[in-house]
């Protein structure tokens, strides 16, 4: 039962990486062109995975004083004060 697990998390793990590095636009990859990386993440299917998932992206992180904040209620909301 544990082998199959263990089969099942790696078959989700490398299809989620093939998805992911095929929609990744290419300005967000990192270290290795596009093509490589999918052929990476087919030939040496687990390790490829793991390496595009931790190594293959810029990832964009949320973090204080990044972007603008959305309202969090409606009194902290201008457009709905203004309309009161």
């Amino acid at each position: 039962m544990g082998k199959f697990i263990l089969a099942g998390v790696a078959i989700v793990l490398v299809i989620y990486a093939i998805f992911d590095a095929a929609a990744t636009p290419r300005s967000q990859v990192k270290l290795l062109p596009k093509p490589v990386w999918l052929l990476l993440i087919v030939i040496v299917p687990v390790l490829g995975a793991l390496a595009w998932i931790f190594a293959g992206t810029k990832r964009l992180r949320p973090g204080p004083g990044r972007g603008p904040r959305p309202p969090r209620g409606p009194d902290d909301d201008p457009d709905y004060l203004r309309g009161i």
